[in-house]
């Protein structure tokens, strides 16, 4: 495999920060977009990102800039981490920048609200001759940051792409698996944010560990048996893009998902809720895509629907859980391989 040699950073948050600061400290260039010419500045001044992690040193291999022709341009390896909502608008006005064969990785855990897109479908409709994959796991961008031992997924169909992405990013604090389940991969990311705002309300309400568990397992019921409905394999819901990255956003409280939901269980709007943490809460445009998705295609998704009451229509998180609790006692587990004996299933 022929070795990475420029890299480029898409979107100045806080999880393309952590991404090209890994890159950085495994001793690769990185070229780091930004809309903010002040932020770029003082990245470039202070080495660091006053924004989100002020303090922490991103080290000088990092060149912020406003420029996104200059960060593409030569670029071997691409990550876009960018906002749902800006996703394709930006990635479409610059198309003219990418090359055939570069490759493109999307970090955004978010869906487009025309045509339920994810944002490797956008990437593909927008920039037809590169490679695309995902990245994705439980990967709380202030914990990479300090080094946290932190695991996450890549996900292509294109192999050098897998490899090369493991090869950038992997070193003793941060380990990359491979999958070729990109959908499932991808969806699994954008669905935990919604049961991430669930789990949240229910830590502001109070409720008991066995409530909690239950809650979070349900949510794995519910959003493999969706993404199955969509085509992803349900055994891809099983690893870090799936059960790890719904645990940690709902357990923690570094999870922008989690901490508007335990807003909105301390009597905070929506608005208030998403005001008050000042960054993108993804699983809020995701709840309603999701469940309107879900009425559409005739999905059962009893939180979906419960969390949608409670944000838009002043339900309880103890409506949400009383209803669950007094909805058909369904099996356990869905999806379900079979045993083996002497070769033959039973």
């Amino acid at each position: 495999m022929e070795a990475v040699h420029q890299i480029a950073v898409l979107g100045g948050g806080s999880f393309g920060t952590a991404i090209a600061k890994v890159l950085a400290e495994n001793g690769y260039p990185v070229r780091f977009w930004m809309r903010d010419p002040e932020q770029a500045e003082l990245i470039r001044n202070q080495h660091e990102n006053p924004r989100y992690f002020p303090g922490v040193e991103l080290g000088t291999l990092i060149e912020p800039t406003t420029d996104i022709e200059a960060a593409i341009s030569g670029a071997e390896l691409v990550f876009v981490a960018l906002p749902s909502k800006v996703f394709r608008t930006v990635i479409h006005d610059c198309a003219h920048c990418f090359e055939a064969g570069q490759m493109v990785v999307s970090t955004t855990k978010g869906i487009e609200r025309i045509g339920f897109r994810l944002m490797s479908e956008v990437l593909q409709e927008e920039l037809p001759g590169v490679r695309v994959g995902v990245l994705s796991g439980p990967n709380l961008a202030g914990e990479l940051v300090a080094h946290e031992l932190t695991a996450s997924v890549i996900a292509s169909e294109d192999r050098k792409l897998r490899e090369s992405v493991q090869k950038v990013l992997g070193n003793d604090y941060f380990r990359v698996y491979a999958n070729l389940d990109v959908y499932g991969v991808e969806l699994g990311g954008a669905l935990k944010n919604i049961y991430a705002m669930v789990s949240g309300l229910a830590a502001a309400r109070d409720m008991g560990e066995n409530t909690k568990s239950m809650l979070i397992t349900r949510s794995l019921a519910e959003m493999s048996r969706f993404a199955v409905s969509m085509g992803a394999n349900p055994m891809t819901f099983l690893g870090l893009s799936g059960v790890g990255d719904l645990i940690v956003t709902c357990t923690s409280s570094m999870s922008r998902n989690y901490r508007v939901g335990y807003a909105m269980g301390k009597g905070a709007t929506l608005d208030e809720a998403v005001t008050e943490i000042g960054q993108v809460a993804e699983g809020v445009r995701t709840l309603e895509l999701v469940h309107e998705k879900a009425l559409e295609m005739g999905v059962y998704m009893p939180l979906v629907r419960g969390l949608y009451e409670v944000l838009y229509n002043g339900a309880s998180i103890n409506d949400v859980v009383s209803a669950l609790m007094k909805a058909a006692q369904n099996s356990d587990v869905e999806f379900i391989l079979p045993r083996q004996t002497d070769g033959a299933a039973i």
